[in-house]
């Protein structure tokens, strides 16, 4: 891929001053006891992912890219890689708790590994064209956007640690709203859909979005709207989690091997469903995106006799237009506000669908970014002429093993800088912990 020649070092220095506050901002939501929990078990304790970044960075820009010492070859060995196992092995390459150093370590650590990036990114050797990795910045770019994806890895991975061990933000108040519009769906007449990105066009993106492809796109009719929770209890009611036939033999041998009778995100209790929320539970809100995984998702599209959108589909629906040209985000050509949708942390939770009309596509649907990743049908590869990326070679290719589905839009607290239409987001068909939704189109 191709990235701009000129490459802004103040402007990179202060993104990665902003990543690294952002990051402790996240941990100062927890308390001390919280540090070697393990709240997924799927995924590491919250200790690797303050060592996991601070690791990263040095690793990729320092040690590989220009070839200095790292800060402790013990640390950045250990927080280099986190794990993605299947669900039917939780836990399974996990590291032992004993393993992990204690805080004051991993903050010791993080600040000289800090020190060393900062000097790295200001280096006149950080962008050395004759070097591929460090050439226009790469490996700067990568260090990054790397950070910022692992903020929404660790609010996800703090929905389900236990209140008790969670500081509420001054100010939280979850937004219930009302009931929420039923059955609108929309007509997106045939034609073209670019998926990916051209190099050169963004000043940088993950080797899963080159190079782009324009893709024909039949016509088809979609939902205005996310599936709500309202939507989603009555599938719930009808019986749709007791029933085989709504579910690939895979999913339905995993819903039975983890008694799923509902979306983790709900809790029942004395008879009225609760929603499980970052901070505190509230009484379900039946205007709000359901949250479910990939599995559950199709079984209840299968019950509505629909399906789920392919990934040139939800491009067509998000960023195509009548006059046949296409926009950059659903609403037009320039960044959106707090009006076009509800992502960058600007809300901690989902808000009722359809509170964003200033966010609507020109087919006149609404929350194709933000309130929750929207999942399709799409399996997770690269696309057709595909390399992996110089700097870290492993970030979509491992993941190219057809148990992984395509995620496009935002959630509440996808940053801001990760919302461009090239972005794609993925996660395995039985992982129900993300903060994603979807939309049904009709068959």
């Amino acid at each position: 891929m191709t990235l701009p020649q000129r490459v802004d070092r103040e402007r990179c220095g202060e993104w990665f001053r902003r990543n690294r506050r952002r990051t402790q901002q996240w941990f100062d939501l927890v308390k001390p006891e919280a540090y070697y929990e393990q709240p997924i078990s799927l995924r590491n304790p919250l200790v690797f992912y303050e060592g996991h970044a601070a690791a990263f960075n040095v690793n990729t820009l320092v040690k590989r890219g220009l070839a200095r010492t790292g800060a402790d070859e013990s640390l950045e060995t250990l927080f280099e890689r986190g794990i993605d196992p299947h669900e039917s092995t939780a836990g399974a390459g996990a590291t032992p708790a004993e393993r992990w150093p204690d805080r004051s370590t991993v903050r010791a650590f993080a600040e000289e590994t800090d020190a060393l990036v900062r000097d790295a990114i200001y280096s006149d050797e950080a962008t050395r064209p004759d070097n591929e990795f460090l050439r226009d910045g790469l490996a700067i770019y990568t260090i990054l956007e790397h950070e910022m994806t692992h903020h929404e890895t660790l609010l996800y991975m703090y929905q389900w640690l236990p209140y008790d061990m969670k500081r509420c933000p001054e100010g939280y108040e979850p937004i219930p709203g009302g009931l929420p519009p039923r059955g609108a769906t929309a007509m997106v007449p045939a034609g073209r859909a670019s998926i990916g990105a051209t190099p050169g066009a963004e000043p940088f993106g993950w080797d899963n979005e080159f190079p782009g492809r324009t893709a024909s796109v039949p016509a088809f009719e979609i939902d205005v709207y996310d599936v709500t929770n309202r939507d989603y209890l009555e599938f719930v009611e009808a019986g749709g989690y007791e029933r085989p036939e709504f579910w690939t033999p895979e999913n339905w041998q995993w819903r039975e091997r983890e008694g799923l009778q509902h979306p983790i995100f709900w809790v029942r209790r004395d008879g009225d469903w609760y929603w499980h929320g970052l901070f505190h539970e509230v009484p379900l809100p039946p205007a709000w995106p359901v949250y479910v995984s990939h599995a559950e998702a199709s079984a209840y599209a299968c019950w509505k006799g629909r399906r789920l959108p392919t990934e040139a589909e939800f491009h067509r629906a998000a960023f195509g237009t009548p006059e046949g040209r296409e926009r950059r985000y659903p609403w037009g050509d320039e960044p959106g506000g707090v009006q076009r949708g509800n992502f960058d942390v600007r809300l901690w939770d989902p808000v009722p669908v359809g509170s964003h009309p200033d966010g609507v596509s020109a087919w006149g649907i609404h929350d194709l970014v933000g309130n929750g990743w929207e999942w399709t049908s799409t399996v997770f590869a690269g696309l057709p002429g595909f390399k992996p990326l110089t700097t870290y070679p492993q970030y979509s290719a491992d993941f190219f093993d057809g148990e992984h589905f395509v995620m496009k839009g935002a959630s509440p607290v996808t940053p801001a800088g990760l919302v461009r239409p090239s972005f794609r987001n993925w996660f395995r068909a039985r992982y129900p912990y993300s903060f994603a939704t979807f939309r049904c189109v009709l068959r």
